[in-house]
């Protein structure tokens, strides 16, 4: 029986992988050309407004944020405005996931968790949006994709605050030191909580006077609760991750008790609808289906990711200091090495698989039932071109529209697409090895996919149940 020392002892003439402190040529050049398409927009915003603004980023970008925040609502995503969005978010993966494996951030699945949070909490306030609950002072924050950064600076914030005054106590295990963590986090983000809901919500409150006030008044106790709650529950976590979590789950929370006071009793909308009943059976079946799947998965791979554990390796990421190359080229010698024997299984119940799988599927299922069934429309225009095959598909069969839609169904084209793009990801995350410098970049990668499949699905998942 070959041992993974030995194993890992055939690369010790191979060349090493890449020092982690080191920028590749391609991070290299991916952050001097996102400097300098900063610096060409700012300087192009000041000295030629016209070009820039008024011809350019103002009616792809800005419109349509405006349209969305006003009585007209939901504006669609365009061509020119949907392959920029795509393109920042590839170069913001390739250039943060440099700049955070040179802070040396965690890329864990700890990390993975609290990433989750925040990436729930921009869904929850959207459908608030939705509803018209926000003033029009704060609401176009609260659109996409301002929304995105304007919860990274939530997010970043609450990172900083969290290292750097509890982070000095990360390893400790004295229970004094442990007290001391405990307060200064859950005082600050405390604090950081009532700033959140005194900016966000409590101005938008004199919008709504006649509405019920029991579910907005359990709201900040019972985030509160969740955030000390999750304080105690992480006492083994880095300040750092253990501050995003609980932040991100707390708001999450808060924001969800004005979803409760609006089933309860809904406040009227800018277009002067009042809802009068909620349907709850497409959340049950929206969330439901996907939650069996990613429990058939996480009871497939979890033994071999308790044996991973034990072993000090993580799915998919190789021994330190081998790289990718050599180790492909190693063939059938690494075969028996925990990584090849345990990964493919062992990131089945990985919660970025996991996270990725629930949100695809959310997505998907969650956009077949409001189309085909309750008549919303798709603002994505990739997403829409499916769906448009899927309604003549539809039509040449003969079948009537379902329902309150007005067309015949074509949405569950579109849901087919993502269980076999689900299945592409499953395939290709089980299959994938990763340096351990590319930790950062894998993590990152899920995040772009749970902020584009994750977060619109759980946004349909909320207006279909707030009926907005």
């Amino acid at each position: 029986m070959v041992t993974a020392a030995e194993i890992e002892a055939l690369f010790d003439d191979e060349p090493k992988s890449l020092d982690s402190s080191l920028y590749s040529p391609l991070e290299k050049v991916a952050v001097w050309f996102a400097v300098g398409v900063f610096a060409t927009v700012s300087f192009g915003l000041i000295f030629a407004n016209d070009f820039f603004w008024t011809e350019g980023l103002k009616p792809i970008v800005w419109d349509p944020i405006v349209k969305d925040a006003g009585t007209a609502g939901d504006a669609g995503y365009s061509p020119e405005n949907t392959a920029l969005y795509a393109t920042t978010v590839l170069l913001c993966v390739v250039v943060l996931q440099a700049v955070f494996r040179k802070l040396n951030l965690p890329a864990d699945d700890r990390m993975m968790y609290a990433l989750i949070a925040w990436v729930v909490l921009a869904p929850v306030l959207r459908v608030l949006e939705d509803s018209d609950f926000f003033n029009s002072d704060v609401d176009w924050l609260l659109i996409s994709p301002i929304i995105h950064i304007h919860l990274a600076i939530w997010l970043v914030a609450t990172a900083i605050i969290s290292h750097k005054l509890a982070a000095k106590w990360d390893n400790s295990t004295d229970d004094n030191d442990r007290e001391k963590s405990r307060t200064v986090l859950f005082i600050t983000l405390g604090l950081l909580l009532f700033l959140h809901w005194s900016l966000l919500y409590q101005p938008s409150y004199v919008s709504h006077p006649d509405i019920n006030m029991v579910w907005i008044v359990l709201s900040f106790p019972v985030a509160l609760y969740c955030l000390f709650y999750l304080i105690i529950r992480t006492a083994d976590w880095p300040a750092l991750t253990r501050g995003l979590i609980s932040f991100g789950s707390a708001t999450s929370v808060l924001g969800l008790f004005h979803w409760f006071q609006f089933i309860a009793s809904p406040w009227q909308q800018e277009s002067g609808r009042v809802v009068e009943s909620q349907p709850l059976w497409p959340a049950l079946l929206v969330l439901g289906l996907p939650a069996l799947v990613c429990v058939y998965l996480y009871r497939y791979g979890k033994d071999d990711a308790r044996h991973m554990k034990l072993t000090d390796y993580q799915p998919g990421v190789l021994p330190h200091g081998i790289s990718l190359k050599s180790w492909e080229e190693a063939g059938d010698k690494v075969a028996q090495h925990p990584v090849e024997q345990l990964s493919r299984r062992a990131l089945m119940a990985n919660p970025m698989v996991l996270a990725m799988v629930f949100g695809q599927l959310c997505d998907g299922f969650a956009t077949m039932v409001g189309i085909d069934l309750f008549g919303y429309g798709e603002k994505h225009p990739v997403s829409d071109a499916v769906i448009q095959f899927g309604i003549g598909l539809a039509e040449s069969m003969g079948i009537d529209p379902l329902m309150e839609s007005n067309n015949p169904p074509g949405a569950w084209l579109f849901a087919i697409v993502k269980a076999f793009l689900v299945a592409a990801i499953v395939w290709l995350f089980v299959e994938m090895r990763v340096e351990r410098r590319q930790m950062h970049l894998r993590m990152l990668i899920v995040l772009a996919v749970l902020i584009v499949g994750l977060a619109p699905g759980l946004r349909d998942i909320g207006r279909l149940t707030l009926d907005v």
